[in-house]
């Protein structure tokens, strides 16, 4: 069987690559089968190994025979009958060498070990650490083995990250190094090597203040949990920090450090993902013939999940990168993403610097055409309003292809652009029984399978509320799904009761659908089960969330917003991530559903007082405003200054030192920074308008985003002379002027004062 090309995937959900592309493995333990034959690849392993892996204590009497009917569907899986070679006393699996992405990995790792060129060594250990896609063996739960060969590789993946981070330091690639290693020492609070890492790298970052408190923070803790003090080694580094050492300098940059890197923005994969078969198969088919895929389907059925799952899995068939965008087509309280902005998005992890960055939007199309021509791109444009948001972001090359979902048809792009449409239904009964078996375990579901057939149903088979049922399950063992299944009986009439809602009829227009009468559960009844669960300040917090107006909200964005300090923040936004009503979708950065948005919305607008509201919102305000302003002192010094008042009490905005932390943060916080500027001026916060306004300029000057800085412009302009601010509307004229002399166009009713500023 040498040279199949067949490869098992375990570094994440255990999946199998075929020529064809991607394939799924449905049922835990033949999973659990493939996932003990892909590890001994290549090695025999016997009859009674593979049962006492498999099922362990829970052996039923046909294990051996229910064995076989395993190892005959995963042949057909694997494409080939022998592929899975009966060889006594037992299988092994035969598909060829490195048939494994674990064996792939380990490759790697030696050749990079090997090495002595630097740049050869980031090369191949990225490569290596691309390959996990999650936690390793994420969907085989239950089998001790298994979950030892899982701690292994994670403990292998942190060797391969330990080894990355040292050559990209030995490289000069130190700023970009930062926010990798703070996650890190984060999830590996005793780890010695990775805080030195860590402290070195801030210090060649320029922040020696920070590498010294990194140091004093591992002490403290190796004192108070182990009762010890860290290395001579380390002490040795703080000394060499302190008195700033030359031995400990950075390295000249190389030019694999300047290189771009190939763009990777899928967000995470969700690791229960079940079922869609049908659409992964047609998904599959489409793979090599470029285009467009639209995934069609109402609120909240699964059609980012579908669409993220499927380019991870098709991630190699893209070796040219994969582009993202949210482009929140249907955000509550929000605007749609505008196709400039996506694309300036695109443009940059193409690798075009600003300086080149056109700012004519046809003109910005034209470039990223150009760009991805010849490549092999997967592009997902997620969450669409409409075919004229979506056109200018498809890639219009024959080896790209772009999937779009959308809550609609996007019929246009199927009858202009010859789209290939994939609708999405409900989950099928037993798909929605699978998915509480990936989060609940096949134990607890297959011991009561009506109740979780009634679960199902009661939620009507939608992914969104049966992950909010499992989480609640999950976190309560000691509940039966009876019980469950009769507190979700007992929400017919809190379902009533929340249709009668006339002030949030409006903003909960999205959630009407799922109003199934005796059918089914009212979706807004199992929003509200869920929340009556949480501690009264995760409670209030959920309702002041829906008033952010972002895509996504940091951790100390939420703290301000709250009025409470950062550390009292975590432990309230670790409960409403375990009740999913709240999802930590990239490291420090979260972000809701937006049917759930919607709900919070609804509840804030009944149970929080309107000065309250208000509070909030200032709250917010404040802390972007006083964070922006502190980032772009450190990015433009020698602007001139404008004065801000104190921030609330409650809010603490954060104080980036260096310009790589400055320009990460105004990067992440974009997005909700451009959204701040309009909420300010519609909620009565003109003076934060126009001075959120005047602290973005430099930056969407400095990295092209000129029709934003446009825009800003004509907002602030708008609110300093609403207030009749003269400071404000000085300073407003004067970066408005500037970004239409860049964009070389008038601006009326201002035009000509706006020009004369400009010029001054």
């Amino acid at each position: 069987m040498a040279g199949t090309g067949v490869r098992v995937r375990l570094l994440g959900p255990v999946e199998v690559v075929v020529a064809d592309g991607p394939q799924a493995v449905n049922g835990l333990r033949r999973r659990a089968v493939l996932a003990t034959l892909a590890l001994h690849a290549g090695r025999v392993v016997s009859v009674d190994r593979l049962i006492d892996v498999v099922w362990g204590d829970d052996l039923p009497a046909t294990a051996a025979n229910t064995l076989q009917r395993h190892v005959s569907y995963l042949r057909g899986v694997l494409g080939e009958p022998g592929s899975i070679v009966v060889r006594q006393p037992g299988y092994v699996l035969d598909t060829g060498p490195e048939s494994t992405d674990v064996q792939a990995a380990e490759r790697l790792l030696d050749l990079a070990r090997r090495s002595t060129d630097r740049t050869e060594q980031v090369a191949q250990l990225t490569a290596a650490v691309a390959l996990w896609r999650g936690p390793p063996l994420a969907d085989v739960a239950g089998s001790p083995w298994l979950e030892e060969q899982a701690e292994h590789l994670a403990r292998l993946r942190l060797e391969a990250e330990r080894a990355l981070a040292e050559a990209r330091l030995s490289v000069g690639e130190h700023a970009r190094l930062v926010p990798g290693l703070e996650r890190l020492v984060r999830e590996h609070p005793f780890d010695e090597h990775l805080h030195a890492q860590l402290m070195l790298a801030l210090y060649r970052d320029g922040r020696q203040g920070e590498a010294v408190a990194t140091y004093r923070r591992l002490r403290d803790t190796l004192r108070e949990n182990l009762g010890i003090d860290p290395s001579l080694r380390l002490r040795d580094l703080e000394c060499a920090i302190l008195r700033q050492d030359t031995a400990i300098a950075a390295p000249a940059p190389t030019a694999a450090a300047a290189q771009v890197p190939v763009a990777a923005q899928l967000p995470p994969s969700v690791p229960t993902f079940t079922g869609r078969d049908a659409e992964l198969v047609a998904l599959d088919a489409l793979v090599d013939r470029g285009g467009t895929v639209v995934i069609s389907g109402t609120a909240g059925v699964g059609k980012t999940a579908l669409a993220v799952h499927w380019a991870h899995r098709a991630a190699e068939r893209f070796p040219d990168g994969q582009l993202y965008v949210n482009l929140r087509g249907f955000d509550p309280g929000a605007t749609p993403t505008e196709p400039a902005r996506a694309l300036h998005g695109f443009l940059e992890a193409l690798g075009v610097a600003a300086a080149r960055m056109p700012s004519d939007p046809d003109a910005m199309v034209s470039l990223y055409r150009t760009t991805v021509a010849g490549r092999r791109l997967l592009v997902v444009l997620d969450n669409a309003r409409d075919a004229e948001q979506v056109r200018p972001l498809l890639p219009g090359s024959p080896d790209c292809l772009a999937i779009v979902t959308s809550r609609d048809q996007l019929v246009p792009l199927v009858v202009t652009e010859s789209a290939q449409p994939v609708p999405l239904d409900l989950l099928s009964p037993d798909d929605a029984r699978d998915l509480l078996v990936r989060r609940l375990g096949e134990s607890q579901v297959t011991a009561e399978p009506a109740a979780a057939d009634d679960i199902a149903e009661r939620c009507a088979r939608l992914p969104i509320a049966l992950a909010i049922v499992a989480a609640r399950a999950a976190t309560n063992r000691h509940f039966s799904l009876a019980a469950v299944a009769g507190e979700l009986r007992d929400l017919d009439a809190v379902a009533g009761e929340l249709r009668d809602l006339d002030a949030v009829a409006g903003e909960l227009s999205d959630l009407d659908a799922f109003d199934g009468g005796d059918e089914a559960t009212d979706v807004r009844a199992v929003f509200s089960w869920s929340c009556r669960t949480l501690s009264p300040p995760a409670a209030r917090l959920f309702r002041l969330l829906s008033l952010h107006p972002g895509p996504d909200v940091s951790a100390p964005a939420v703290a301000s917003l709250a009025g409470v300090a950062p550390q009292a923040s975590g432990p309230v936004l670790t409960e409403l991530t375990r009740a999913n009503l709240f999802t930590e979708h990239t490291y420090g950065r979260y972000a809701f559903h937006d049917l759930l948005r919607a709900y919070a919305a609804g509840l804030a607008d009944e149970a929080e007082p309107a000065a309250e509201r208000d509070a909030a919102v200032h709250r917010l305000l404040d802390h972007c405003l006083h964070t922006a302003h502190a980032a772009d002192l450190v990015l433009h010094p020698h602007f001139s200054e404008i004065s801000l008042a104190p921030p609330r009490a409650g809010v603490t905005p954060e104080r980036p030192r260096s310009k790589v932390a400055a320009t990460a943060w105004f990067t992440a916080e974009l997005p909700v920074l451009l959204a701040a500027v309009p909420l300010a001026a519609r909620r009565g916060f003109e003076g934060h308008a126009w001075r959120l306004a005047w602290t973005m300029a430099g930056f969407l000057h400095r990295q092209g985003y000129w029709q934003d800085w446009l825009g800003t412009q004509r907002i602030a302009l708008a609110a300093a002379s609403h207030i009749g601010d003269q400071a404000g509307q000085g300073h407003a004229h004067r970066s408005l002027g500037l970004a239409c002399s860049r964009l070389r166009r008038h601006t009326p009713p201002t035009s000509r004062s706006t020009w004369r500023l400009a010029r001054t």
